[in-house]
């Protein structure tokens, strides 16, 4: 066979028409070269074009500053210098580091379940903990929120199950779909306890009873609310007395507990066997020993400390109350998130801009398709360690910040209504 040569295919114009798309629809994305500072948190160096600069974090997950607690920093320090560095490999490979069999178990008890099991991130444990559920159960139906973060949705995706999605939040909508479906087979509802780019929280009880009438599983993602709520930081549904009442709890350790890492709880059975099936577990490498250890550092301490979530709503009602005398659009939220409205793509990336270079504010802007198009916002998280100078500055730099973009100050009450996120 004789090979000729054609013309040749031009690959890297695919990509750069791909970074020209985002460009002209505002969504390009620039990250800030930050370095944190242990026990300064929240500020920061910010490694700008013009050098270095202090700066305020104002949109950090680490929402109880739990990354530069010094148990846990103490605890991954000491963990690596007798252990070393890495995992050695997938635990098929390289067996269970004693620290992972020690996370595991206290994150069984956070939850008051039979078994946990960690994965490297939280989308992961979402992604193939959701797919490897569903496909263990023959004809199963997942019934999702329709704000479910992509995580959750990329699991139900790869379940390759059929699929109805119900309205947010609507406990009816759900049951509609329910009482449609036939009574003996599997049934899986996956939602999240506190939705992040509103702050708003699902009806975890209700949802619980209608997954009991109807013979119908239950997973619950509590990424943003572990650690924060519950007597002993077991999230939402420890707040909500529904704990037991929910199957699959799945959450993180890269947030209030100031680490890396998800996982699920549950019955003994179910997280043995998403445990023998899941792809993402099996041909991942396990966390490193030290993570293991700092995350258990921060679940113990969390377990029995309450004046990290004590002060932390403190913090978050102030800097609503600050924001709102202000007459900045700060959307409605029962919770620790502090949206601000913008509504504009390219305003809230020039927000963005004018807070971190000129007052010193870090914020990242929130853009399709994180949120719908049209509600755009700034997604503030005070933490424990936001005091009241740091909520004041960030009042007045955001009102001069919306003065000179020409924002509305006073919040328009129908745009905020019809503001929502998925």
């Amino acid at each position: 066979m004789v090979y000729r040569p054609n013309t040749p295919v031009n690959y890297r114009a695919y990509f750069a028409a791909a970074l020209d798309q985002l460009r002209a629809e505002r969504r390009y994305r620039v990250f800030a070269d930050l370095e944190r500072i242990a026990g300064r948190f929240p500020h920061a160096i910010w490694h700008s074009p013009q050098g270095p600069q202090n700066v305020v974090i104002w949109c950090s997950n680490d929402y109880l500053g739990m990354g530069q607690h010094p148990k846990v920093i103490g605890a991954m320090v000491e963990t690596a210098t007798r252990m070393g560095t890495g995992a050695g490999g997938t635990r098929n490979i390289a067996g269970n580091n004693h620290p992972l069999v020690e996370l595991e178990r206290e994150l069984a008890d956070l939850h008051r379940k039979e078994a946990a099991l960690v994965f490297t991130s939280g989308y992961i444990s979402n992604q193939t903990g959701i797919a490897t559920l569903a496909r263990l159960m023959p004809n199963c139906l997942i019934l999702s929120d329709a704000w479910n973060h992509n995580s959750m949705i990329e699991g139900v995706r790869q379940a390759s199950c059929e699929k109805r999605i119900f309205r947010h939040n609507d406990a009816a909508h759900l049951e509609e779909l329910l009482a449609a479906a036939d009574p003996a087979r599997p049934k899986l509802v996956v939602f999240e306890s506190l939705y992040s780019m509103d702050g708003d929280v699902a009806p975890v009880n209700r949802i619980c009873d209608l997954a009991e009438h109807y013979g119908a599983m239950t997973y619950v993602d509590e990424v943003h609310a572990v650690g924060m709520y519950g007597a002993r930081g077991g999230g939402i549904c420890e707040r909500d007395g529904a704990m037991g009442r929910v199957d699959v709890i799945e959450a993180t350790l890269a947030k209030a507990f100031g680490c890396l890492g998800g996982y699920i709880a549950g019955a003994a059975a179910l997280i043995d066997a998403v445990r023998s099936y899941a792809p993402g577990f099996i041909f991942t490498t396990a966390l490193p020993p030290a993570v293991c250890a700092g995350a258990t550092a921060a679940i113990r301490h969390l377990k029995t400390s309450t004046w990290e979530r004590e002060r932390h709503q403190e913090r978050a009602a102030r800097t609503k109350a600050v924001l709102a005398a202000a007459r900045l659009p700060v959307m409605t939220s029962p919770t620790h998130i502090v949206p601000v409205f913008v509504g504009d793509p390219q305003r809230c990336k020039a927000a963005s801009d004018l807070l971190l270079a000129e007052h010193g504010i870090y914020i990242q802007p929130i853009n399709y398709p994180t949120v719908p198009r049209g509600t755009e916002r700034l997604r503030i998280t005070p933490s424990p360690y936001h005091d009241d100078a740091l909520i004041d500055a960030l009042a007045e730099a955001l009102v001069d910040v919306w003065q000179r973009l020409g924002l509305p100050l006073k919040a328009n009450a129908l745009a905020l209504a019809a503001a929502g996120s998925g």
